[in-house]
């Protein structure tokens, strides 16, 4: 599809305008959250989703315990709004979500969903020592059955802060408990766990350092995107290409795109790409100065996005690697392969959490008012926290 002139122009304008206001990628991440808040009720005094929260600031890390809940879809991704600063999105492939809870209070501290992983990883392949051959579908189907992504790794707030409730999750995705319900479910036998930081080059750190041999850093990600379209502005204009296209959709409904973390994004970015392509391709044939400027604008755009910090874990497998490589098999159990139980990574954690829990007590810095977002805290609480 190529626009005419005036057309290519006017739909160059309403990308630019609408993510000129946008000058670094926390503004981004803010201006998404006011859109997805503006869908959710309020809920009254007492009885909203956020009342199973962990409240109880004053509790001890020694007196908490934990358990695995599994979520359904729904409940899941509205609790992680109300907690999260980034937009939970979806994607093609495995999908399993948790909450985890204190039982003491019965009250959620975070949320974990997997997912399939990235294909493309400069990360991993250097951790591997070689890149996997992805034309060899051997070669993906073993990868796909062997490895699994966390994508979402959420604590409650301030729980995070109070109790390095975010080291807690990342290490319990580590665990065996964890690993054989993922091998249950899809028929698989996983011997490496990935995820990135959220915020990457801004923050220079994660919550994810300093958790070895759990989780271990294999370095940064070379990818950069085009932010996404929030939903309101996104329809409008996949309304406005079509009604220029015949009344027909630009991508075909059973199209899924994949960035440059080889990640299946789904419909709808597959929807904003084309969008994206149409503008550039008819601002080439009819306007060369208009197709240079939106050229930079995208680069320029694109460059908000920082690069992601890569975890790995091997589930304390000796031979993770060469499973991956598909240079041995079975896998066997390393030197530190007991530290992945769940009663282990506990206790792990507890003795970072009252060492921590204890220095901010002692300097009157323990946070306890429950951060969730909604109208009234939009402006008060950090988006990169």
């Amino acid at each position: 599809m190529i626009l005419n002139k005036k057309d290519a122009k006017h739909a160059a304008q309403r990308l630019m305008s609408y993510f000129g206001k946008h000058n670094r990628i926390d503004d981004y991440f803010r201006a998404r959250k006011v859109e997805r808040l503006q869908n959710i009720p309020a809920g009254l005094p007492g009885m909203g989703p956020e009342d199973d929260f962990f409240q109880d600031f004053n509790m001890h890390p020694r007196d908490m315990k934990f358990k695995l809940i599994p979520a359904q879809d729904a409940e899941f991704h509205l609790l992680v709004e109300l907690t999260a600063s980034f937009t939970p999105d979806t994607a093609p492939g495995k999908k399993l979500c948790f909450f985890i809870k204190e039982t003491t209070t019965n009250k959620i501290a975070g949320f974990i969903k997997f997912g399939s992983p990235t294909i493309h990883s400069k990360a991993r392949n250097n951790w591997l020592g070689e890149k996997l051959d992805q034309s060899d579908s051997q070669v993906l189907t073993r990868f796909n059955q062997r490895v699994i992504m966390g994508f979402i790794i959420v604590p409650v707030q301030p729980f995070g802060y109070n109790y390095l409730g975010g080291k807690l999750l990342a290490a319990l995705c580590c665990s065996h408990r964890i690993r054989e319900i993922l091998n249950e479910k899809y028929n698989i036998q996983l011997c490496a766990f990935e995820t990135s930081s959220l915020y990457g080059s801004i923050k220079g750190c994660s919550m994810y350092d300093g958790m070895r041999p759990l989780l271990c850093y294999r370095g940064n990600s070379e990818s950069k995107f085009f932010m996404k379209f929030g939903e309101e502005f996104y329809v409008s204009l996949k309304e406005w290409f079509e009604q220029r296209n015949n009344g027909e959709p630009l991508v075909d409904t059973k199209t899924s795109a994949t960035n440059t973390l080889g990640i299946a994004t789904g419909y709808k970015m597959s929807y904003q790409q084309k969008i994206v392509g149409v503008i550039r391709a008819s601002l080439k044939e009819h306007d060369m100065k208009a197709y240079q400027e939106f050229c930079d604008f995208v680069k320029s755009t694109e460059d908000l996005t920082t690069k992601k910090r890569i975890y790995i874990s091997d589930y304390g497998f000796e031979n993770a690697k060469d499973i991956l490589l598909g240079a041995d098999e079975p896998l066997r159990k390393g030197m530190n392969y007991d530290k992945f139980e769940w009663d282990t990574i506990i206790e792990w954690w507890r003795t970072k959490a009252i060492k921590r829990y204890e220095t901010l007590k002692a300097a009157g810095k323990v946070r306890h008012e429950l951060e969730v977002w909604n109208a009234s805290t939009l402006n008060t609480i950090d988006i990169i926290r």
